[in-house]
């Protein structure tokens, strides 16, 4: 790795060079943290000695390379590294998959704190992906028993691998299906469902950033016309799905909160109320089975 060694000065001369490409400092820095190995505290000590010597994980001119195809195909950093953080582990991620955002981590916050005063023996995670939300669980309750759920073969593949990684000894199974119908044989039995559905609305789509709208799964980003079609099929499924007293916890677009809320009650449903995101949008739906 000796060819990876360069001085603070070299990185800060090439960092400039590649902003005037084009591109935002805050994705480039997560590039040189992620696929460089160098951290945003160590991106301010070679600011203030540039004679200091680094030694890279990959070379600048990988970096480079990873930054144009970036730069030229309007393509999400996580998936021309493989790699996205999350919580407090690190996933693989490809197109296959949504890449996590840090929002969706108040749905796992939110699950905790239900759960601080009782056990929690089983839940499930509907539309699984990448795994994350499922690993963060089991991370957190590991005596727990989960089930995650896909329609997406490939992201199932990708979510054992993650699984097997970070938390080989977990009682978690994967399931290939549509939210509720392949975990029928356990209806009745979850003590908390955690779900990030698709949720825009159709024709929100194609206003999207092109490195969301080019790059990400449909299947995972498309709620249909109003963005409730799998919302829907959620909250209708879990008085049949939940235990007594089970918890659900949604994700859901920045101005579903009354409509999704709406469907719980109708659903029958109780406590359904909101919780707000990290920006204090209505951005999370929880409610309990009577």
């Amino acid at each position: 790795m000796t060819f990876n060694k360069v001085t603070g000065e070299e990185i800060l001369i090439w960092r400039k060079q590649q902003l005037l490409k084009g591109g935002r400092s805050v994705d480039l820095d997560w590039l040189l943290d992620i696929s460089g190995g160098l951290s945003w505290t160590k991106l301010q000590e070679l600011r203030i000695d540039p004679s200091r010597l680094f030694i890279l994980d990959k070379s600048l001119d990988c970096l480079t390379s990873i930054w144009f195809r970036h730069l030229r195909d309007q393509a999400p950093l996580q998936y021309l590294v493989g790699r996205c953080p999350w919580r407090d582990f690190e996933l693989e991620v490809n197109h296959h998959v949504l890449i996590p955002r840090q929002e969706t981590e108040v749905l796992i916050d939110l699950a905790i704190a239900q759960f601080q005063d009782q056990p929690l023996k089983t839940w499930a995670d509907l539309g699984t992906g990448s795994g994350a939300l499922a690993i963060a669980l089991a991370r957190a309750f590991p005596m727990s028993e989960g089930r995650a759920v896909d329609f997406s073969q490939d992201a199932l593949i990708l979510a054992k691998r993650n699984l097997n990684y970070l938390v080989p000894q977990s009682k978690v199974s994967l399931h290939l299906g549509s939210w509720w119908k392949p975990l029928r044989g356990w209806w009745g039995q979850f003590d908390l469902v955690l779900a990030n559905p698709p949720y825009i609305p159709s024709s929100v789509l194609e206003t999207l950033d092109p490195i969301v709208r080019e790059h990400e799964p449909h299947l995972a980003l498309n709620g249909g016309t109003d963005g409730l079609n799998a919302c829907r099929e959620i909250v209708h499924g879990a008085v049949k799905g939940l235990a007594s007293g089970g918890w659900l916890i949604l994700e859901h677009h920045h101005d579903q909160s009354e409509s999704v809320l709406d469907l719980m009650t109708q659903s029958g449903l109780e406590e359904p109320h909101f919780e707000k995101d990290l920006n204090g949008v209505r951005r999370f739906a929880l409610c309990r089975n009577p």
